[in-house]
């Protein structure tokens, strides 16, 4: 029998939800408490064991770490590599890739997060091709953009769900278009994973990547790349390093010679601590479950919609809650300002941000309560009206 989510139960393993409402999460979720724990086992290794810790887990934490999060993602076991961050993981996937021929075209949308744009325009000196699927700002046209998938497409590197609206996009027929004409898919799951479910086998992905700083609560430098297995033998990354080696401490000179295995995707030395530190917000996420994660992010968030329309505000995210991440972009009207807002509503100890040319955007996690959000509501359409109030004063002292 399953119960109602509390999400009391949680409170306690955040320490800031002591003393601030937390609806920034789509931005850096909040530390978990036992991170502390995490990190001071790291340094008592490294304190005690000096450089026996390399081969006491340090050296495999890149796998063994990613097989913790691949629970999330329903993947195979060491079938996830964990990297520094999505820049570096498209980056890596973008030197797998031959784009001097006709297959030459990367396809996403006007709504993919910018740092990955960069990556592929950088690619346009190899021979690729972009291809920006224009959409409304809010919803993406998937016709529209399936239609852009053809024979000539490399890959398809798409936003699982997009970073100003929220709108999730249908991975099942992405993926499903790209194998119907031969292109590979990497889905950017950043700002989906830890609040929708993501199923890498379900969904048959190519390959997922994203990183831990917002909805699995586990701080900066801690990104994450799935690949399929029968796909990887067939990726051969140009950037590359020692730890992608089949032998990496038999010091070979010459040519890569890739690992048999998932760590055929890895680099250079890893970043240890920051990987142990974000297990724990994966653990807490399994512990809390995934399903009850997103069904009690979906009451919120559709609740939180009707009260920010009763209070005359535009919601610039998807009125289906089935469209629609964990957070909620909030409109605001011709000459507000929107870090303004931001900055009132931190004093008042509610924490949320602003982006522009989408507005103020808030998200509550599975430890956010109800009043919470009542509180946020009204905090928002009183600066409104304050603001208001001020500009009818100063109206009608200059006439």
């Amino acid at each position: 029998m399953q119960h109602a989510h509390d999400p009391e139960r949680w409170r306690s393993e955040f320490p800031i939800l002591a003393s601030t409402t937390y609806l920034v999460n789509h931005s850096l979720g909040a530390m978990p408490r036992r991170v502390n724990d995490k990190l001071r086992e790291f340094a008592d290794q490294w304190a005690t064991r000096g450089v026996r810790a390399w081969g006491e887990g340090w050296w495999d934490a890149p796998v063994t770490v990613g097989n913790v999060l691949a629970k999330l993602l329903n993947a195979p076991k060491d079938s996830v590599v964990m990297h520094q961050n999505v820049s570096v993981i498209q980056s890596l996937v973008a030197s797998c890739l031959d784009f001097s021929g006709k297959r030459n075209k990367v396809v996403y949308t006007d709504q993919n997060f910018p740092t990955n744009m960069y990556v592929w325009e950088g690619c346009k000196q190899f021979g690729a091709r972009i291809e920006c699927v224009p959409t409304d700002g809010v919803h993406v046209d998937t016709e529209r953009l399936l239609e852009a998938i053809d024979e000539e497409t490399a890959i398809v590197p798409i936003s699982h769900v997009t970073y100003k609206s929220h709108f999730i996009q249908d991975a099942r027929a992405i993926q499903a278009r790209a194998k119907e004409v031969g292109a590979l898919v990497l889905l950017d799951t950043y700002q989906a994973l830890g609040t929708v479910p993501v199923d890498v086998q379900a969904l048959g992905l190519d390959m997922v990547c994203g990183g831990s700083v917002k909805w699995l609560c586990g701080g900066p430098g801690a990104g994450y790349l799935y690949v399929r297995p029968d796909l990887l033998p067939k990726l051969a990354p140009r950037m590359t390093g020692w730890a992608a080696h089949a032998a990496p401490f038999a010091f070979e000179t010459g040519p890569q010679r890739y690992a048999p295995d998932i760590r055929r995707m890895l680099a250079g030395s890893p970043a240890v601590s920051s990987f142990m530190a974000a297990t724990a917000g994966y653990e807490l996420a399994i512990e809390c479950g995934v399903t009850n994660i997103r069904n009690w992010s979906t009451k919120l968030t559709e609740r939180l919609r009707l009260q920010l329309l009763s209070a005359g505000f535009q919601i610039n995210s998807p009125e289906r809650s089935e469209q629609r991440g964990g957070t909620l972009t909030v409109g605001l009207n011709e000459g507000e300002n929107g870090p303004a807002f931001v900055k009132a509503l931190e004093a008042r100890g509610i924490l949320v941000d602003h982006r522009p040319g989408a507005g103020i955007r808030v998200s509550p996690h599975y430890y956010t309560l109800e009043d919470e959000l009542d509180e946020f509501v009204e905090a928002l359409a009183e600066l409104r009206k304050r603001r208001q109030w001020r500009e009818f004063v100063s109206a009608k002292t200059s006439y």
